[in-house]
């Protein structure tokens, strides 16, 4: 073993359980690149001031738990904590936004970095698929990205999920709903902590997970009775399009999320068995994100689900996903002939696209037998010195236990053939 595991609060990804992650990550790319999503990807790592100017200075996510560094040239860099800001900045900086097609739709995946305390379903560096639609205030936009998140759940089996939905105004009627909750929270009983997130983010104390402070919250006032005319039928027309699409949603008026860029809708996605870390995923509106960081005004929505906790959920609903074998075919060879012949022939079927394996290392043929089926082939060839005389190899099938000789130059069609 060696001397060095993983930091704290991170994990490796390792065969077999690592086939079941980039199968989660397809099931939840697909429905995108299905929908006029394109594929980008931004560095580990970013200015600071990227995320305490786009997420907000006033939430955790900034105060607490960033990783961040000094560079040799003296530049402030934080490992990302999530993907919207990144995003973002990337579409600015090529000018995707001024190629005449929006909204800009864009997908990502990868890892991302918060210092937490470390326990199921949280973790410090994490992976995560997202989208993001840049440059268009359309309800339909918005229903669109609830859909095909929706959809990429189902696809893989998942039933016990929830979409929650809000909606938290915007420039107009959220300062009003503001002045109002911030002049009842300081009333309560809290934390110096907690009152000093009332003058930074009052909205963000209703997300206050603790009973003692959940308790008080009773009777604070509720965003949806400030909304204005715009944002409610905006989030009415929200609400239309997934009915209609026969997405089931559940309205919840305490859904604030944790990033300060929010405007209007809001939704996430929570898994009943995953215990206090029940949200999967989640997203909404940004309209002002792209003048917080100093582009031009460009109206987006976007989610991200987590990767990881997928994995979690899809293991608390008993789902085994089908996973193809990655081994179709595995080569035995039984001496020095055999293996120069039978390495040339896995070369040979690679080539043709069938998934094929060696045995290395020159074990005998029980040892070689015990790898062909550990592989999960479905086919073994062996072959030794008489075979190679008679120009055959015996081709196994690893189901039935049937075994038949086939000739060398025959082999290639025969398994893809029998495959097909």
């Amino acid at each position: 073993m060696s001397t060095f595991k993983a930091p704290k609060g991170t994990y490796d990804l390792t065969p077999p359980d690592s086939a079941k992650y980039l199968a989660v990550r397809e099931a939840i790319s697909a429905p995108l690149k299905n929908s006029g999503y394109g594929y980008i990807e931004t560095p580990g790592f970013e200015d600071v001031a990227l995320f305490s100017r786009g997420v907000g200075e006033s939430t955790d996510i900034v105060s607490k738990e960033m990783y961040t560094l000094t560079t040799k040239g003296g530049s402030e860099l934080a490992l990302r904590p999530e993907g919207t800001a990144s995003v973002l900045r990337a579409a600015l900086e090529a000018n995707l936004h001024k190629l005449g097609n929006l909204p800009v739709k864009l997908w990502y995946s990868g890892s991302y970095y918060r210092y937490e305390r470390p326990q199921k379903g949280r973790y410090r560096h994490f992976s995560q698929v997202g989208a993001e639609a840049i440059g268009a205030e359309d309800p339909a936009l918005d229903a669109e990205l609830i859909i095909l998140a929706d959809q990429a759940y189902r696809t893989l089996g998942l039933q016990n999920f929830r979409i929650l939905l809000n909606s938290l105004g915007d420039k107009e009627c959220r300062p009003v709903y503001r002045d109002a909750l911030q002049e009842f929270l300081r009333e309560l009983d809290l934390d110096e902590d907690t009152r000093r997130r009332i003058d930074l983010n009052p909205l963000r104390v209703l997300d206050d997970k603790r009973p003692e402070v959940q308790k008080q919250l009773v009777g604070a006032p509720v965003l949806r009775d400030y909304l204005c005319d715009a944002c409610k039928a905006y989030h009415e027309e929200v609400r239309d399009l997934l009915t209609a699409a026969g997405v089931v949603y559940e309205d919840d008026e305490k859904l604030v999320r944790g990033l300060d860029y929010y405007t209007r809708t809001t939704f996430e996605f929570v898994h009943d068995g995953l215990g206090s870390q029940s949200a999967v995923g989640g997203g909404g509106r940004y309209d002002g994100l792209s003048e917080m960081i100093g582009g031009p005004a460009l109206p987006s929505v976007g989610w991200a689900l987590g990767v990881d906790r997928t994995v979690l959920a899809l293991e608390a609903e008993g789902i085994e996903l089908e996973l193809p074998s990655s081994t179709s075919v595995f080569a035995v060879p039984l001496g020095e002939e055999a293996r120069r012949v039978l390495f040339a022939k896995v070369t040979e079927l690679r080539r043709a696209g069938v998934a094929a394996d060696f045995a290395f290392g020159g074990r005998g043929l029980k040892g070689a037998m015990k790898s062909a089926n550990r592989s999960g082939a479905r086919f073994t060839v062996v072959a030794g010195e008489r075979d190679l005389a008679e120009g055959v190899v015996q081709l196994k099938d690893m189901e039935s236990g049937e075994q038949q000789a086939v000739a060398l130059d025959a082999l290639v069609a025969e398994v893809q053939q029998k495959l097909a």
